[in-house]
C-alpha cells in the first residue's frame, strides 16, 4: 500500500508585477461622465417639459421629473458598455446615494432654517442668561431669555438619564446574558413600548405621581415621563448592540477561567461601548424633544426653578411651544432661537457621548498605551518577585527531603558504606 503525501506549495511571487491598489469606493472616469451626462439630460428634459411643451409647473415636480429622467438616461449610458447585471448594480448605487444626499440635505435644511429664523434672538447675551420673569410679549429682544428653560431641560434630562441608562443597559444584559421565557416576554414588551404615544406616557405619570403622590406639577414628574419614553429605545438599541458582540470573545474569557459577570464587565461591555453610547444618544434625542408629556407633568413658568420636586419647571421644547403660539414677532423670534439652542444642545450631547464611547475596543490613546505598558511592567515585576520568593521557599524543603549522599572512597571510587 502506497501512501501519497500531498503537500501544499506556495507559488513564488518573484517577477510578478504588482499593479496599483484598486479603489473600491471611487468611481471610474467613464462612470463619472455617465453621471454628468445623465444629469444634464435629465435637467434638459425637465426644462423642456416644464418650460416649452407641457403645462407643468412647480419646483417639486421639476425635481422629480429631472431625477426620473436622470435615472433613465444613466441606465441607458451604462448599458452601452455593460451587461444587465452591472446596469442594475450601478442604478441601485445611484439611487441609494441619492437617498443619502436627500436625507443629509433635509437635515441641513432643518438646522439652517432654524438658525436663520432664530438669528434675531441669538446674538443677544440676555437671551441665554435671563428668564422671562420681567419680560412680556410686547418687550423687545433685549429683555428676557430662556435661561430657566435651559436649566429645566438639563435637570429633567439628567434625572431621566440617571434612571434610564443603568436600567436600560442592565435590562439589555439580562436579555442577552440570561435569556429564557421571561426574557422573551420583556423583549416583546420593550418593543411594543417603543411605539407608545408620548401623550399616554404623560397621562400615566400624571395619574401615578401627580394625582396620587405630589399633587403638583414638577420637574421630577416630567423627568419620569421622559424616562418612560427613553427606556424602551435604550433597551432595544442596547439589546441589538450586545447581540453583535462575537461569541468567541466570551468563550475565550471563559477558557481563561473568568466568571460570567467578570466577562460581561471586562469583555462584553468594553466591546459594545460605542454602540451603547449610540443607544444612549438615541434615547436622549427622543426624550429631550418631548413636549406633550412635559406639558402635562411639568407645567409652564417664566421663572427659574432649581427645585425639581416642587413647583412647575419648564423645558426648551415646551418653551418653544409657548413662544410660537404668540402672534407677536418678537415672541416667535424667541421661539426659533430656543429651537436653535435645543438643536445645538443635542449636538453637544452627541459630541460628548462620541468622546466617551466613540473609540472601539483596543483603540487606545497615547496616554492609555503608556498606562498599559506601565501596568504590564508592574505585573512582570510582581510575577518575577513571586517566582523568586517561591523558589527560595521550596529550595530548603527540597534539600531536607532528599536523602544524604554517602562520601566517595578515593581508593575504590565507590560510595563508602
Amino acid at each position: 500500500m502506497t501512501i501519497l503525501e500531498h503537500t501544499t506549495t506556495i507559488p513564488s511571487s518573484d517577477g510578478i508585477e504588482i499593479g496599483p491598489r484598486r479603489r473600491m469606493r471611487a468611481a471610474r472616469i467613464d462612470d463619472q461622465f455617465n453621471i454628468l451626462g445623465a444629469a444634464a439630460a435629465g435637467v434638459a428634459i425637465a426644462v423642456l417639459l416644464f418650460g416649452w411643451f407641457g403645462p407643468l409647473s412647480g419646483y417639486v415636480g421639476f425635481v422629480i421629473v429631472a431625477f426620473i429622467a436622470f435615472i433613465g438616461f444613466y441606465a441607458l449610458l451604462v448599458s452601452l458598455k455593460s451587461d444587465w447585471q452591472e446596469v442594475k448594480d450601478r442604478v441601485m448605487s445611484v439611487v441609494l446615494s441619492s437617498a443619502g444626499v436627500l436625507l443629509f440635505g433635509a437635515l441641513v435644511f432643518v438646522v439652517a432654517y432654524t438658525l436663520v429664523r432664530g438669528q434675531e434672538a441669538l446674538p443677544h447675551l440676555n437671551f441665554f442668561t435671563d428668564s422671562m420673569e420681567l419680560a412680556g410679549p410686547l418687550d423687545g429682544l433685549e429683555l428676557g431669555g430662556i435661561f430657566h428653560a435651559i436649566l429645566g431641560t438639563l435637570m429633567q434630562i439628567t434625572m431621566a438619564l440617571i434612571v434610564t441608562v443603568p436600567l436600560g443597559i442592565l435590562t439589555a444584559l439580562f436579555l442577552n446574558e440570561v435569556g429564557g421565557k421571561f426574557a422573551r416576554f420583556v423583549r416583546t414588551i420593550s418593543d411594543a413600548m417603543t411605539a407608545l404615544p408620548s401623550i399616554v406616557a404623560g397621562l400615566f405619570v400624571y395619574s401615578a405621581i401627580i394625582v396620587l403622590i405630589t399633587h403638583q406639577r414638577s420637574g421630577f414628574a416630567a423627568s419620569m415621563a421622559i424616562t418612560v419614553m427613553m427606556l424602551p429605545i435604550v433597551i432595544r438599541a442596547s439589546d441589538i448592540v450586545l447581540r453583535l458582540v462575537a461569541g468567541n470573545l466570551r468563550e475565550a474569557a471563559y477558557a481563561l477561567g473568568s466568571t460570567r459577570w467578570r466577562t460581561v464587565w471586562h469583555v462584553v461591555l468594553p466591546t459594545a461601548r460605542p454602540g451603547l453610547a449610540t443607544a444612549v444618544i438615541l434615547g436622549t434625542a427622543r426624550g429631550i424633544g418631548e413636549t406633550s408629556p412635559v406639558l402635562l407633568t411639568s407645567g409652564v413658568t417664566a421663572v427659574v426653578n432649581l427645585n425639581p420636586f416642587e413647583g412647575p419647571m419648564i423645558s426648551l421644547p415646551l418653551q418653544v411651544f409657548d413662544f410660537v403660539k404668540s402672534p407677536e414677532p418678537n415672541m416667535i423670534a424667541r421661539g426659533f432661537g430656543a429651537a436653535a439652542v435645543l438643536i445645538l444642545l443635542v449636538l453637544a450631547l452627541f459630541a460628548i457621548a462620541r468622546l466617551i464611547g466613540g473609540k472601539g475596543p483596543g483603540d487606545l490613546s497615547r496616554a492609555q498605551q503608556q498606562r498599559v505598558v506601565a501596568a504590564s511592567g508592574r505585573d512582570l515585576k510582581r510575577i518575577t518577585l513571586a517566582s523568586d520568593r517561591r523558589f527560595q521557599l521550596e529550595a530548603p524543603s527540597a534539600e531536607a527531603s532528599s536523602p544524604p549522599v554517602p562520601p566517595i572512597d578515593p581508593r575504590t571510587k565507590e560510595p563508602s558504606s
